[in-house]
């Protein structure tokens, strides 16, 4: 099983636009699921903890294998999705292990 972390800062700085664009984010992504045979669960989580430090908002994902994870990142409704998402982000964070 492999899980796939992704986590972002968002480029708006208004506490409104953030949580919008957070909204709209987790909503894409979670779309995904229904899409995207490979994904095993996906979870999308805004920070609700330190703003001035903490990322504000991560993807947690698995999949059975890296196998899995690689048709994810080339399927065209995450790459669809990928043209939602990075206009509103700042910085990307990424990390994938083994469970």
């Amino acid at each position: 099983m492999i899980r796939h972390v992704v986590s972002w800062k968002l480029a708006a700085e208004d506490v409104p636009t953030k949580l919008e664009n957070s909204a709209l984010i987790a909503q894409t992504l979670q779309a995904l699921v229904s899409k995207i045979p490979q994904i095993r669960s996906l979870t999308v989580g805004s920070n609700v903890a330190f703003p001035e430090d903490n990322w504000d908002l991560v993807l947690i994902a698995d999949y059975d294998d890296l196998a899995g994870l690689e048709a994810y990142q080339v399927h065209p409704d995450h790459v669809a999705a990928t043209l939602v998402i990075k206009p509103l982000v700042a910085l990307r964070s990424n990390v994938d292990f083994e469970l």
